[in-house]
């Protein structure tokens, strides 16, 4: 993949007010829509006042990760229709699922495989109602989620399936979306070190976006209270080169993340391009974003005289007793109403021009990317049974080699065992 950039930035890229204004629109809608998943179950277009009829009985999900996880989304569709990129998206706090159906749902994914929940106010009624609904979705990014590879429920484990997509798939971006609670995990520490492993002559590239919104469900996060130079300093010695985004004002975050993200993609173009032109500079650091922005941001501020945004109370439900506390009810419907939804959707429920056009077109769509479906896979060459065959007694260990030797040499395509340390050749 090589990323040209042969006109100025503003034509190309499309980070004039005018572009930022709609990615603001698609994220006002991606994020009403998550928090209809978590309350909602009737009146999904607010045609009528709210009433605790239209609020589930019992209220599941995570708020706090998915105004980052939208956010995201949203900069990463302006990237691919401005530059015509094969991103695959992985959400490492997959609990923020609310927000990626939100996602497909609008890039019309979501209603192309599940023809019931069309784009229209009786799509989005039952769109809200199965999420973590008796017979319906879970509340991760599982196998039901178009674009998906990683469900996130088990946290640790995005950065390295980042990293093996990308593997031998040399046109594609795999964009990780690491939470700061996920990344204290083991697994996740250990998968700083992907860049060691990511060969940019032959591979796909990795962009990891670590958020730094401040809280897991219940404390603090360690890599959010490390100071800034000790971050930077232990990023840069895994091989990677950390560009920051920082802000609570929409506009101002949507305008450095647009930078943010066009400067990571240039540089990933330039070193595959010198990479595959045989130019390999060792040693050079990878492009990654660390962003900071507040847990549950655009959510009630304070709920019962208690923070909630920018707090560990964002994390799952910032407001729990909906149905039976008159005052919750209200700040709900205030909170939904925020989003301006009547900008954002027509009268039958779809997404108005200015927002469903925002998006990019086929596979595309980070939520139809072939790669995540299963549409980009190399059939292996296995050897006949019959030559590797031991009649009578138990085969000795290296039978077994003798048969993943036969699958390499008859693969047209590169063949990687991923094993334990104690793998002998």
């Amino acid at each position: 993949m090589t990323i040209h950039t042969a006109v100025p930035a503003t034509e190309q890229l499309g980070t004039d007010p005018l572009a930022l204004e709609r990615v603001d629109a698609w994220w006002r809608a991606a994020n009403y829509l998550a928090v209809g998943q978590i309350y909602l179950m009737d009146n999904p277009l607010l045609r009528q006042p709210l009433g605790p009829e239209d609020v589930k009985p019992r209220l599941l999900g995570h708020w706090g990760t998915v105004p980052g996880l939208t956010l995201t989304y949203a900069h990463l569709n302006r990237a691919i229709m401005a530059r015509g990129l094969s991103v695959l998206f992985v959400a490492g706090p997959g609990h923020g699922a609310a927000g990626l159906n939100a996602a497909a749902w609008l890039e019309g994914t979501y209603s192309e495989l599940y023809p019931d929940i069309a784009q229209d106010a009786e799509g989005m009624r039952r769109l809200f109602r199965q999420f973590s609904f008796p017979g319906g979705i879970p509340s991760h990014a599982s196998a039901h989620l178009p674009g998906s590879i990683h469900e996130g429920g088990e946290l640790g484990y995005s950065l390295a399936h980042a990293t093996g997509a990308a593997l031998d798939n040399p046109d594609l971006v795999v964009a990780c979306v690491v939470g700061d609670g996920e990344a204290e995990t083991g697994p996740l520490a250990a998968s700083w070190h992907a860049p060691a492993f990511l060969n940019p002559a032959r591979d796909g590239a990795v962009l990891p976006i670590l958020h730094l919104n401040g809280y897991k469900i219940a404390n603090p996060t360690v890599l959010s209270r490390l100071p800034r130079n000790d971050l930077t300093a232990m990023l840069l010695g895994y091989g990677w080169r950390p560009v920051e985004v920082e802000g609570d004002d929409p506009f101002e975050v949507h305008a450095a993340y647009a930078h943010a993200v066009d400067q990571c993609l240039d540089e990933i173009g330039e070193l595959q391009h010198e990479a595959r032109r045989g130019l390999i500079r060792r040693g050079t650091r990878r492009p990654m974003i660390v962003l900071r922005t507040p847990k549950g941001w655009t959510g009630p501020a304070e709920v019962d005289g208690l923070r909630v945004e920018g707090s560990w109370r964002a994390h799952q439900v910032p407001l729990t007793a909906v149905r039976e506390n008159p005052e919750h009810l209200a700040m709900l419907e205030n909170w939904l109403r925020s989003y301006r939804p009547g900008e954002l959707f027509d009268e039958d429920g779809a997404p108005v021009p200015w927002v469903g056009c925002w998006r990019p077109q086929g596979e595309a769509r980070m939520s139809a990317n072939p790669v995540a479906h299963g549409l980009a896979q190399h059939d292996l060459r296995l050897p006949e049974p019959a030559e590797h065959a031991v009649a009578g007694t138990p085969a000795p260990r290296w039978r077994c080699g003798c048969t993943c030797t036969g699958c390499v040499a008859r693969s047209p395509h590169p063949w990687c065992p991923w094993t334990a340390s104690t793998l002998s050749c």
